[in-house]
């Protein structure tokens, strides 16, 4: 009981330090796309907003919403990553893996293979639904426009994808929504290999976007926390203006 109070000491300090970041999504700006991307910002914004489940008086993406703020050049954020970070890209590299954007209905069966390759992530054993909804394929419809976006990326090698992830672009942020990468193939460097691609596609692709999001940093496991503080994610106080 001691050991948890002063666990919870010290987060609780830690939290009063922690840096405010306001992040506009630029909702407005949605008018002429199409009505899919007004919704999944709207979603998104009562998302960050809901209580969240582990600590119910505060928000979701309040407290410790892991942060990036992006550099206008790509040579400038491959700087500022942990040299582990960049030693797993170039190890990637080396082996002949690419990134690129992806086709998300092309490549179904391979991305259920690799959310199927392994029983368990995080220390927590992948549920069923989320293997049937990857062979269910997609139909988001394209963006008209580079403010809004909710693209897919993936990491190949002679045509073969190894690893995934979606990102939703709102405005100022880029926040990485999902990500996978096939568990026998991980020591290839290949998740870091996309972590890094998104934000090199976000500074080149994206001029709005100023945040680059990974979830929320209080909540994930110690290993994870160590992961995201790698490629720059910090943990910060989040304020969110939807910009309807």
């Amino acid at each position: 009981m001691l050991n948890t109070l002063k666990r919870w000491a010290t987060i609780a300090a830690e939290v009063r330090r922690l840096p405010r970041v306001e992040i506009d999504l630029q909702c407005a700006e949605t008018a002429g796309n199409d009505p899919f991307y007004e919704r999944i910002v709207r979603d998104f914004y009562r998302e960050a907003r809901q209580r969240h489940r582990k600590f119910p008086l505060v928000r979701q993406y309040e407290y410790g919403f892991c942060v990036c703020t992006l550099p206008r050049n790509f040579d400038d954020y491959f700087r500022l990553i942990e040299g582990a970070a960049r030693r797993n890209y170039k190890k990637s590299l080396r082996l002949g893996y690419s990134f690129a954007r992806l086709d998300y209905n092309a490549h179904v069966e391979e991305i259920a293979a690799i959310i199927g390759s392994t029983d368990a992530r995080q220390g927590r054993p992948m549920p069923a639904k989320l293997l049937s909804r990857a062979s269910a394929g997609i139909s988001d419809p394209p963006s008209r426009s580079n403010r809004h976006d909710y693209p897919y990326y993936g990491i190949f090698r002679e045509g073969r994808l190894y690893a995934y992830a979606s990102c939703l672009i709102a405005g100022e942020l880029c926040a990485i929504q999902t990500i996978f990468g096939h568990a026998d193939y991980q020591d290839d460097g290949i998740v870091p290999m996309l972590i890094i691609g998104l934000a090199e596609c976000a500074i080149r692709d994206y001029p709005h976007v100023k945040y680059y999001a990974y979830g929320s940093y209080y909540g994930a496991s110690v290993t994870m926390q160590r992961f995201k503080r790698k490629f720059g994610f910090m943990p910060h106080i989040a304020r969110w203006t939807l910009g309807a």
